[in-house]
């Protein structure tokens, strides 16, 4: 009975073994192997064998991860205090950078997204935080990607999704954006104003050439003013109308 005890816990830890040396990896997944700690090769994916204790595997992802970086309070160019948060797209393209040059590359790659968040948008001011969404997601971007190729990690976009701002930098916000719209408004009546003023000089100029002209546009305005029946209208009349009314001397 003792050999036959011996036999079956043989038995059993030499299917452990074997068991231990098999592993499976997936599509979007390689193994990083390690032989006695040194490192050996990037295997995957599919049926994969190990040798128990010796060796050792390091599963790394390859699908794209999404990392929600936190809101960071940026003061802006223009000294105005706001609250930013975006989200990152990243994945790894070198399982051995990525295991072997940082000790957590989904740490590291969260916490370098915050400071240069906070970093470039420090650099501008509120109106382009605001306008220029795209510019500053392109520029996050890459910089981010430059500094995490030393990781095996490529950025792929990088998205702004929240620009907070304090309630009475919204209230004095909305008052810059009504004083805006008066300046324009009177600076489009000011330019109307002009053009009319050379349209009527120019249609001065044209009437003053042709006394017959400004009779016609006289007798226009009369016309004008006639199918108003509820006012009495005193109207002057041209002297040299008069002159053309009146018989002319016989000699």
């Amino acid at each position: 009975m003792g050999g036959l005890a011996i036999y079956i816990l043989l038995a059993v830890l030499l299917i452990a073994f074997f068991v231990s040396a098999i592993n499976i990896l997936r599509e979007y997944e390689r193994g990083v192997v390690f032989t006695l700690g040194r490192f050996t090769r990037v295997t995957g994916p599919g049926f994969i064998l190990i040798i128990p204790v010796i060796q050792q595997m390091v599963r790394v992802d390859l699908r794209t991860f999404v990392e929600d970086v936190p809101t960071q309070d940026v003061i802006s160019r223009d000294n105005v205090s706001v609250k930013v948060n975006a989200v990152l797209y990243f994945r790894i393209v070198d399982p051995e950078k990525a295991i072997l040059n940082v000790e957590n590359y989904m740490e590291a790659t969260s916490q370098l997204a915050q400071t240069t968040l906070r970093s470039v948008l420090g650099k501008h001011e509120l109106d382009e935080m605001l306008a220029e969404r795209d510019k500053l997601n392109a520029d996050i971007q890459t910089i981010l990607d430059e500094q995490t190729d030393a990781w095996g990690i490529k950025v792929a976009n990088v998205e702004i999704k929240h620009v907070d701002i304090d309630e009475s930098m919204v209230r004095a916000i909305a008052r810059q954006a009504e004083a805006e719209r008066y300046r324009r408004a009177k600076i489009i009546n000011a330019e109307g104003e002009q053009q009319a003023a050379e349209k009527l000089v120019e249609a001065g100029r044209i009437l003053s050439g042709d006394p017959r002209a400004m009779q016609l546009r006289y007798f226009a305005a009369l016309h004008d003013i006639a199918g108003d029946k509820t006012n009495t209208i005193v109207f002057p009349l041209p002297m040299d109308l008069i002159e053309g009314l009146k018989p002319a001397n016989k000699t």
